[in-house]
């Protein structure tokens, strides 16, 4: 299965919901969507994981990369609704302390 991004723009908030598999084939993809989001001044992003099946480390540097990109603009990427993979794998890689993980969508738009 190939990867989807949806982005929506709320109030304070760039949500993105992605589906499918996150590799190395397409992780730049995603990071790419997101920087575009940052170079509009959207500082405060949230990723919807819930629909993601398989996360490679491609996809973690991704992530990582504009978190550090969203904090030097004084925001924060946020992550909502991990599937239990991803999360298994956020933890594994020691991120589940980097990134602020919320169990719904609504949740972690609402944290900003």
């Amino acid at each position: 299965m190939v990867m989807e991004i949806n982005s929506s723009q709320m109030k304070r908030v760039q949500l993105f919901e992605v589906v499918g598999r996150v590799d190395s084939t397409n992780a730049t993809e995603l990071g790419q969507t997101m920087d575009r989001a940052v170079d509009d001044g959207r500082n405060n992003v949230v990723l919807d994981l819930g629909g993601v099946e398989y996360m490679s480390s491609a996809g973690l540097r991704e992530m990582v990369r504009v978190l550090k990109r969203v904090k030097r603009g004084g925001g924060d990427l946020r992550i909502a609704n991990p599937s239990e993979r991803v999360q298994e794998v956020l933890e594994l890689a020691g991120l589940d302390t980097i990134f602020e993980i919320y169990p719904t969508q609504v949740e972690a738009v609402g944290s900003f």
